[in-house]
């Protein structure tokens, strides 16, 4: 079970929970994984496998969806002393 993060956000802690995130993101927008796919420049078989949460899915093209999709993905240093 993830944790709770403030503001809505969700900690995405490994590639089953950004599948998860994306499938409920395109669902949400009434998006097919084809016309997700088409939007991205990426193929279905991609979307598929990422909303799969297979672990050896592309990086970049991870962010293309996620970034049609309107998902931000931010990067939290530990604070530093």
């Amino acid at each position: 079970m993830q944790p709770k993060v403030p503001n809505g956000k969700k900690e995405i802690a490994n590639a089953r929970a950004l599948g998860d995130l994306v499938r409920q993101v395109r669902r949400s927008q009434h998006l097919t994984q084809a016309e997700l796919a088409g939007a991205s420049g990426v193929g279905q078989r991609f979307v598929n496998e990422l909303e799969g949460g297979k672990p050896t899915c592309e990086f970049d093209k991870a962010l293309k969806v996620a970034r049609m999709l309107g998902i931000k993905l931010v990067a939290q240093p530990p604070e530093l002393e």
